[in-house]
């Protein structure tokens, strides 16, 4: 694959990775970044995606600009499918049957024949409910395991049912692996951008997290990996701000805390995160 682009002295070529943090409904920050790859033309070879960032990457990957926002924006305002109601009525605090089959199949169709052409990589990220342990899927041929992968990926825990893949448990990829940067470095993509949904110096909170004993009771191992997150996801904040200081990784990020909840039913806020990413990546394209 040819040169692609100059971002900040590093060229983007054959051994370079997109890798895309989740953050649900912060995700739109990451929207308004792909956007703007998408406006300048510029595509990795490789690309990653844990939970929203697996959604908005596999807009990504087909080359269907907008079609991100225009899910997390344009379409939460017409059919609000976030929120108790669903929790309550379905089990689940998103639609999933509306963003997982409605959706794609209907509303704004994906286009899987351009996923399938592809020479882009692009893997989704999972948690093993049996091992805790992040799973790593590439999927580009068959439809229905592609949904089956990205549900998985974005199955956020207590509040999501259990997704499976292949026939196995799985739950939000966040939980064992939220960015993934570790992953692509062992591919052999080592020239990385990494894109976050948080402010630099964000950390979690790394109180102890108590669950419900009824919670995943078939699946030890899966507790134990949910209340680990807190702290792998702050040692992973730490290892990418230091690989950042010595030039190793370009990182997009929001400039400043941002005020989007992971369920944020507000579109004006939505739209100005969504702005933000794309002003921040345009910048930097522009540098």
């Amino acid at each position: 694959m040819r040169l692609i682009k100059d971002i900040k002295m590093i060229k983007i070529t054959n051994n370079s990775g997109l890798i895309l943090e989740g953050g649900g409904m912060r995700g739109v920050f990451t929207c308004g970044v792909l956007d703007c790859f998408m406006d300048n033309n510029i595509r990795f070879p490789y690309s990653i995606g844990v939970s929203a960032g697996a959604c908005n990457g596999l807009s990504y990957v087909s080359r269907q600009r907008g079609r991100a926002k225009f899910s997390n924006i344009d379409l939460l305002k017409k059919y609000n499918y976030i929120g108790i109601k669903h929790l309550i009525m379905k089990g689940n605090i998103m639609d999933f049957d509306l963003l997982f089959h409605t959706f794609p199949n209907e509303i704004i169709p994906y286009d899987y024949e351009e996923l399938a052409k592809t020479e882009q990589r692009f893997e989704m990220v999972t948690t093993s409910c049996k091992t805790g342990e992040a799973c790593y899927f590439e999927e580009k041929h068959n439809p229905e395991r592609v949904i089956d992968i990205v549900k998985a990926s974005s199955s956020l825990p207590f509040v999501c049912p259990i997704s499976y893949v292949d026939g196995e448990p799985m739950l939000d990829g966040g939980i064992a692996d939220s960015i993934p940067i570790m992953r692509a470095r062992e591919l052999g993509y080592d020239n990385n951008v990494v894109v976050l949904t948080r402010n630099k110096g964000y950390r979690k909170s790394e109180k102890d997290m108590k669950i419900v004993n009824f919670f995943y009771r078939k699946y030890p191992a899966i507790r134990k990996a949910i209340m680990m997150r807190n702290k792998l996801y702050n040692e992973q904040i730490s290892m990418i701000e230091k690989m950042e200081e010595r030039g190793e990784i370009i990182v997009i990020r929001p400039e400043k805390p941002i005020e989007v909840d992971r369920m944020e039913r507000d579109t004006k806020k939505l739209l100005a995160l969504y702005e933000e990413g794309y002003k921040i990546a345009e910048r930097i394209l522009r540098y």
